[in-house]
């Protein structure tokens, strides 16, 4: 008999706010802002300077918490949370690909995908196995010694993506994650994440360039800190992706 499939949202906003003081201005970087994004679906998040995106990625990745409103990763309310448990949902929940890379320099890339389990209380026994695994499969086992200085813009890249992957989270958030990127390598990056959505990874990635939001399932636009516009992209519909 199979098992029932979880409905639950991978992340879940309702009546989100989040502003901000600047002087004796109020701004709403989030204002309002409710949506459920299902397991599985691959979201592009795009919109002008200015309209709530890089907030809105904050707030999913619990770097940043609502001022007003609820918001659920899998069911739990991240607004109970201590900073602690918060920092422990975050090691095992999430995963993150920046367009900076953001890897420790002091770290070889073995060390730089293993450091979300180092957060974790109790980090699993299989830890150094998944990491190596994680650097073959993004083309890297040849490298596990090397330092990120020692590698190219795209190699970093990858490694954040193995990193990202390494505690099994249900939501992958990137952000610009092919900014730095020739236009080469920024094609194969998202051929990867291609591929992770087709295995049922949940993946949200913010972006400002039309092509790159075309390789997601479905398009969120942002306008003043809530949804301007949902479009599905009809070409990943009848190509069979993963929903």
């Amino acid at each position: 008999m199979s098992a029932t499939p979880d409905t639950t949202p991978v992340a879940e906003l309702v009546g989100v706010t989040r502003h901000y003081r600047m002087g004796t201005n109020e701004v709403r970087a989030l204002d309002g802002f409710s949506h459920s994004f299902a397991r599985g679906e691959y979201w592009a998040i795009m919109g002008s300077s200015g309209s709530g995106k890089s907030t809105l990625l904050n707030v999913l990745g619990c770097l940043d918490r609502p001022s007003q409103g609820v918001y659920r990763v899998d069911g739990v309310d991240t607004g109970t949370l201590t900073d602690d448990e918060l920092s422990e949902l975050r090691s095992r929940k999430l995963g993150f690909v920046f367009q900076s890379y953001n890897l420790i320099p002091q770290l070889n890339v073995l060390e730089n995908i293993m450091v979300p389990l180092f957060y974790q209380d109790e980090p699993p026994h299989d830890g150094e196995e998944r990491a190596r695994k994680l650097a073959e499969r993004v083309g890297l086992a040849q490298r596990l010694e090397h330092k990120p200085p020692e590698l190219s813009g795209g190699q970093q890249q990858r490694v954040a993506i193995a990193r990202a992957l390494v505690n099994h989270p249900s939501l992958i958030l990137a952000d610009e994650a092919t900014g730095n990127l020739d236009s080469q390598t920024a094609l194969e990056i998202l051929a990867l994440l291609d591929e992770l959505h087709a295995e049922g990874r949940t993946i949200i990635l913010v972006t400002h360039e039309a092509d790159v939001g075309d390789r997601a399932q479905h398009v969120m636009r942002l306008k003043d800190g809530r949804v301007e516009s949902i479009v599905r992209n009809q070409r990943r519909a009848r190509s069979g992706s993963h929903a």
